[in-house]
């Protein structure tokens, strides 16, 4: 096998810290000062709200607390236990950066735009030109994960071992408001990081999962939680008219499709710190814009590890009986 050359210098050029963020799921940096941002490191998964710090500028990083820091490449390495020369080149394959050797013309680097979560200069999600074949929605991880087949089947929801980005993952595929593929979240299995893999250039905050599926029914609230299987065993528990935020932020974009199909939002976010930090933030968001209801799930757990019965229960009442499926 003929061992691949890659050129550092090209993909750091090419590639930015803001997106590889966004394509390992890193959703909960804010603003420290203009184009720097911190938050909770990543790669040692720390309970520092400040140890992790970006530069967007210089596209380096920096942990306080674990040490980690440097550029794209350390980046990668760091998260993925590798060596620079392998994070370089699993860099170039996702982010069709050109591989040569010395001497040959390197194909032009893709560029792609810096990450953007205050809204400012909003890039919007282009519908995909491809579906992925050969989706195992009968996989045994949907079981343990208490997802029954009819729901996969449904969402589209399925174990992808075909070639790619998101080969052996999980797959699920993320719509816009009407309709249209824009993503597949590919969900690791094995514990292998990252979690939860987007490709490249998504614009999370443009798109609220099911909000198609959502819209279209006649009820008048929508249930808000946080992550895709939230989302699912929600609705397996008889509540259609559910939307997933992928993470614990309401942009101004979703907000906007909330509003504007919705007369009620019922808040049903995870029952651990950031959850209540997100539910209230989000409430506070929402207040003279629109009915506000909270679900207080319990402390330490998620919607998806409740029952059908737990969840109506906590959901009996902020909603009418028209508003489940009989």
């Amino acid at each position: 096998m003929v061992d691949e050359w890659v050129d550092f210098r090209a993909v750091k050029a090419a590639v930015n810290l803001a997106d590889v963020l966004r394509d390992y799921g890193v959703d909960w940096l804010r603003s420290h000062r203009p184009g720097e941002w911190q938050g909770r490191c990543p790669i040692h998964r720390g309970r520092r709200d400040d140890a992790f710090h970006v530069s967007l500028s210089k596209n380096v990083f920096q942990c306080f607390a674990c040490q980690a820091h440097g550029n794209v490449l350390d980046f990668v390495a760091a998260m993925e236990r590798c060596s620079l020369r392998e994070s370089a080149r699993r860099l170039a394959q996702r982010f069709a950066v050109g591989i040569s050797r010395p001497g040959e013309i390197l194909s032009t680097p893709v560029a792609t735009p810096k990450a953007n979560w205050l809204g400012k200069n909003e890039r919007f999600n282009q519908p995909l030109s491809f579906t992925l074949l050969s989706v195992d929605h009968s996989h045994p991880y949907l079981k343990t994960r208490g997802i029954a087949p009819e729901t996969a089947v449904r969402f589209g929801v399925g174990f992808y071992s075909g070639p790619g980005l998101m080969s052996g993952r999980l797959v699920i595929p993320i719509h816009d408001a009407h309709g249209q593929l824009v993503a597949y979240a590919g969900r690791s299995m094995d514990g292998a990081p990252p979690k939860y893999r987007l490709p490249a250039g998504f614009v999370k905050s443009q798109v609220l999962f099911n909000f198609h599926r959502a819209a279209s029914l006649k009820p008048q609230t929508a249930i808000v939680v946080e992550g895709y299987f939230d989302c699912l065993k929600v609705y397996e528990a008889g509540f259609p008219s559910v939307v997933a935020l992928m993470g614990t932020a309401l942009f101004p974009a979703t907000q906007t499709l909330l509003l504007e199909r919705f007369r009620q939002v019922v808040l049903m976010l995870d029952g651990d710190d950031s959850g209540r930090r997100a539910t209230a933030r989000i409430a506070t968001q929402l207040a003279g814009k629109c009915s506000v209801g909270l679900v207080a799930v319990p402390s330490g757990t998620q919607p998806d590890q409740l029952n059908a019965a737990e969840i109506a229960a906590l959901l009996a009442a902020h909603l009418r009986p028209e508003e489940t499926i009989a």
